[in-house]
């Protein structure tokens, strides 16, 4: 009985994770920025209904923090695009590219929308690219 409380007090203060071996649970340190990062597919419409989107596109690596998120900025004037929706994500810096994926709520049906696509760290700093601005009609 006296072996287990050890055993409980690490796996509370590890948040329930008790490993065999400890280099296992590794942190991902920020990788080096990319000098020029640019949009390789998309951006596209995933899936979408009459109350929200599903907006994917791939990028190169932007490289920074492995902390990201893929935002959309997005409106029903293209001259307006005041909404906007992001998504968190984390980024293999083993990949040369990231896929990157927004979920968009609280559309009207039969609307035509336009927007356009970016990302960026946790900080706010973009990571240099942006889309063209794109259209799609909610059904």
């Amino acid at each position: 009985m006296n072996r287990l409380l050890p055993t409980l007090a690490i796996t509370v203060l590890t948040g329930g994770l008790l490993l065999s071996n400890p280099i296992s649970a590794q942190f991902v340190p920020s990788a080096k920025k990319a000098a020029h990062v640019r949009i390789l597919k998309g951006p596209e419409l995933e899936s979408a209904t009459e109350n929200l989107t599903i907006i994917r596109w791939t990028s190169d690596n932007p490289g920074g923090s492995p902390e990201h998120f893929g935002v959309v900025h997005y409106g029903t004037d293209p001259k307006n695009l005041s909404e906007t929706a992001k998504s968190h994500i984390r980024l293999n810096p083993t990949h040369s590219y990231t896929v990157f994926r927004v979920r968009v709520d609280n559309l009207k049906p039969r609307t035509r929308y336009y927007y356009t696509v970016d990302s960026m760290e946790p900080n706010g700093r973009g990571d240099g690219v942006t889309s063209p601005i794109n259209a799609f009609t909610t059904p």
